[in-house]
């Protein structure tokens, strides 16, 4: 894989640095912003758009995962969980409404803006910048698709042209989604032509135009399992141009730098302190790859302690509950957590994290807590010497921000197959994530690696998986697949949140602490800067607003799981 050490110099100029939050805020700037549009650097416009975007997928994967249970949610109450700021940011930056950290406007943090000055720039020169507006086009399209996907809608149409529609309409979800698959049929034709991308910094395929066509006809797949287009997802599928294997897959490199700028990936900064790790991991997740005796988890997660209050230790024996460390331990879980026979506090063998929607204070458990792995943070391979995290152990924080994988596709492809083939593609998916899970442990040298799983322990765990699911029917046969996807969407969870809403599944998720959590969120609230700021755009009074391609019962009776 490409280190982003040869592009630290790039990401100075462009402006971009990675801050320590486990959700990452970029703070972009672009060295020429006194400069017109057309005035400006192409490449250092391209590396903005980059970095904005990986920005924006790092938070929305973030609020996929939690609400997936894929990662932690903190709070009771859904509604307040995502107030209306919570997509300010990733509209910000999409659209160039953001606003610089000294209040002023800065128009080059967005991605739309940028494009539009590449393109008014390859319009007057010389020099041929297909590659950057591709690139470029590839970028906004995917983001248009999960503005969609998350938000119900999108600025597409009166989008770019503040003189003209300075409070621009939303487009329908589905005219978005028909606006962002033409982008992405320009950009294979730019891509086609195999531009020179001399001087460019790509920061994912190192300027190689033919794995560009399989990440467009990969983001392509993405929007026809969404709605549902069986045709034009199979015949995708049929020309084989996409995102295959483990070496095509769409990933952002971290690395391992602490300071000016923080090179390292967010979960890593925010896990590998002085003071512990900060992020709690979710309970389902990992209980759930307990029983299952998965061979990713010691990779996923790092236990810092052999056991935790109110649980068995990684021995079996019984963890004294303790109010100061886990004040849940000594409390009584409630009778819709009961009756479901769910962990409602505590996960054996020292996997120290929490359960959906716990609002308790925050202990100092910094040096107890589960802490992020090495994959695909480049934290520390758990080998069970249940030591501490600090600054620069394991990898260093070189890990990977996964978007979209070959492991996925095979999850996708399963979903849409006919049922004697769903387990074919149950088992390749689950062979290229742990091929792929497992290569991460060489980022962790000082790591006794005697502990970790082997050949034959991996293929027993896919063939006990894929038997399983052969043997199933109904709803187990469903929660199988989905609990193994959404296990391989950890640290990219983005398309979890959208399989749960398109399916249902799996129906196995832990339920909210709350009993009455308010209803589970079908759409996000429109970002409050841009309503406050446009005259057209009307809060929703809810989120339960569904997309255009989720046709499935209102809430609450959907997803039963909630």
């Amino acid at each position: 894989m490409k280190k982003i050490f040869k592009y630290i110099t790039v990401v100075l100029l462009a402006g971009g640095f990675f801050n320590s939050c486990e959700t990452t805020e970029m703070n972009l700037r672009v060295s020429p912003n006194d400069l017109a549009a057309n005035q400006a650097d192409p490449n250092l416009l391209l590396n903005s758009i980059q970095l904005a975007y990986v920005s924006n997928m790092t938070t929305i994967s973030n609020l996929g995962g939690q609400l997936t249970r894929i990662d932690y949610m903190s709070g009771r109450n859904y509604f307040n969980n995502y107030p209306g700021d919570t997509f300010n940011s990733i509209w910000s930056r999409t659209y160039s409404s953001a606003f610089n950290s000294e209040g002023s406007s800065d128009p080059s943090v967005g991605i739309w803006t940028n494009i539009e000055a590449l393109k008014e720039i390859d319009e007057a020169s010389d020099i041929d910048y297909s590659f950057h507006i591709a690139v470029g086009q590839t970028l906004k399209a995917h983001m248009l698709l999960l503005l969609v996907d998350y938000l119900g809608g999108a600025v597409l149409s009166q989008a770019g042209n503040p003189d003209e529609f300075p409070a621009p309409l939303l487009d329908e979800g589905q005219a978005v989604y028909t606006g962002a698959l033409a982008l992405l049929d320009e950009a294979a034709a730019l891509f086609a032509k195999n531009p020179q991308a001399t001087g460019v910094s790509d920061f994912f395929y190192g300027g190689d135009s033919t794995k560009w066509i399989k990440l467009v006809n990969s983001i392509k797949l993405k929007a026809h399992v969404t709605t549902g287009n069986l045709a034009a997802f199979n015949a995708i599928i049929a020309q084989g141009n996409f995102i295959a294997n483990n070496e095509d897959d769409f990933q952002f490199q971290y690395g391992i730098r602490e300071l000016q700028p923080d090179t390292r990936h967010p979960d890593y900064a925010d896990d590998y302190t002085p003071s512990g790790a900060n992020i709690y991991q979710s309970n389902w997740l990992m209980e759930n790859m307990l029983l299952k005796n998965d061979p990713r988890i010691r990779y996923y997660f790092y236990r810092q302690v052999n056991g935790t209050p109110g649980a068995l230790d990684a021995n079996g024996v019984p963890v004294d509950p303790s109010e100061e460390e886990l004040a849940c331990s000594l409390a009584q879980a409630p009778l819709h957590y009961v009756d479901g026979g769910y962990s409602y506090c505590s996960v054996n063998s020292g996997y120290w994290g929490r359960s959906h929607g716990n609002n308790e204070g925050t202990p100092p458990d910094g040096f107890q807590r589960t802490a992020s792995g090495v994959y695909p943070a480049g934290g520390r391979f758990d080998d069970s010497s249940f030591g501490n995290v600090g600054l620069g152990v394991g990898g260093g924080g070189a890990g990977i921000a996964p978007i979209i994988l070959a492991s996925y596709i095979d999850f996708w492809r399963a979903e849409l197959a006919p049922e004697a083939q769903k387990a074919e593609f149950l088992r390749a998916g689950l062979t290229k994530s742990i091929a792929k899970v497992q290569s991460f442990g060489s980022l962790d040298s000082s790591a006794d690696f005697t502990v970790a799983p082997k050949a034959a322990e991996v293929t027993n765990f896919i063939d006990s998986q894929v038997t399983a699911f052969n043997a199933a029917s109904g709803d187990t046969k469903e929660n199988i697949l989905a609990e193994n996807y959404f296990i391989t969407l950890y640290g990219g969870a983005t398309e979890a949140y959208n399989y749960y809403r398109r399916t249902g599944y799996p129906t196995t998720l832990s339920p909210n602490w709350e009993l009455n959590p308010g209803a589970f969120p079908r759409t996000f609230l429109y970002p409050q800067n841009e309503v406050i700021t446009n005259s057209n755009l009307t809060q929703k009074m809810n989120n339960s607003q569904q997309v255009f391609w989720d046709t499935n019962p209102a809430g609450p009776a959907f997803p039963s799981a909630n």
